[in-house]
């Protein structure tokens, strides 16, 4: 059997079943990439299917010099910044599906924890892509700094950069209410 074995000559060579191996066997780890960055499932689905249409449509050009793994990982990375970048203008809920702050609250902090709620997600949608991203999966998905330069393949530096830039940035937006 020649599972895995090889693939990039076994992709230049149009060899499809390679490409049906490499899905069965990264599809799950392409999508939780994705998935941490971009935070809902059918976008991430989405992305996840192209990662794996891209490497088909580029097999005569690629040179997978690292696992397939690591080589797909770096497509997913990179195929969701794309996502966020692309969608630059697009509220960070309807990105995720989701809002990140959802805490209790009664009646009466309800309207003022709404407009707080309302200028925090501005804020965070304003941020630049690699901003956002690194922002997202350092206070979201609570991760270290040498982790989210593992995970967008940047260095610990630039991921420190990004963080102090998005906390500026949002400092600054969000002054009136935190200082007010």
């Amino acid at each position: 059997m020649h599972l895995l074995q090889n693939p990039t000559q076994r992709l230049k060579a149009g060899d499809k079943t390679v490409l049906k191996e490499l899905f069965e066997a990264h599809y799950e780890q392409v999508c939780a990439a994705i998935y941490r960055l971009i935070g809902n499932r059918a976008t991430t689905e989405d992305l996840a299917q192209q990662v794996f249409i891209r490497l088909w449509e580029k097999r005569n050009t690629i040179e997978i010099v690292t696992s397939p793994g690591a080589y797909l990982h770096r497509m997913a990375i990179n195929e969701a910044l794309a996502c966020l970048r692309s969608k630059k203008n697009t509220p960070f809920s309807e990105i995720t599906g989701s809002t990140p702050f959802a805490p209790q609250r009664d009646a009466g902090q309800s309207y003022l924890y709404g407009e707080l709620e309302e200028q925090i997600r501005q804020a965070v949608d304003a941020l630049p892509p690699r901003c956002r991203a690194v922002f997202v999966l350092s206070r979201f998905e609570e991760k270290s700094y040498r982790e989210i330069a593992q995970e967008l393949g940047i260095s610990k530096k630039t991921v420190e950069h990004q963080m102090g830039k998005a906390l500026r940035v949002l400092r600054e937006k969000l002054k009136p209410y935190l200082y007010g």
